[in-house]
């Protein structure tokens, strides 16, 4: 192997935009939510076309194959096109976010909510999740 052909994940990760920054995809491997075959990898692990890796970030796993390497950071575009991201759907969905409940809005200056105010606003959000459970 040629030293061209040799590739850090964490460069990988950071390059294919995985991770906003180098560092962060160093810390991740330390951390352990980079794996190969279920083993934790160090930062300096060695990248090949063909290679699976489970990666975590927050509440986020992907499962990633690498389709080709990728040296240094380009655009989305093209960076999407380096990997394929093969996570199974029902892990996806696995799981529901607080960032996707609705929203509900008072008008500025109505002063807290009454009970009965309370009351209405709890049925209406029950109702909405009461089918998914």
């Amino acid at each position: 192997m040629t030293e061209k052909e040799k590739l850090r994940i964490d460069k990988y990760l950071w390059a294919i935009r995985l991770f906003k920054t180098r560092s962060l995809a160093t810390e991740a491997c330390k951390a352990g939510r980079v794996k190969f075959n279920g083993q934790n990898l160090k930062p300096s692990a060695i990248v090949k076309p063909g290679d699976v890796y489970q990666v975590s970030k927050g509440i986020e796993k992907k499962v990633i194959e690498v389709v080709e390497l990728l040296y240094n950071r380009v655009e989305s575009k093209i960076a999407v096109t380096k990997y394929n991201d093969i996570t199974p759907v029902e892990e996806t969905h696995a799981f529901k976010s607080v960032f996707h409940a609705p929203a509900l809005k008072r008008d500025r200056g109505s002063g807290r909510p009454t009970k009965k105010d309370r009351r209405e606003t709890d049925e209406l959000i029950g109702g909405m999740f009461d089918d998914n459970e």
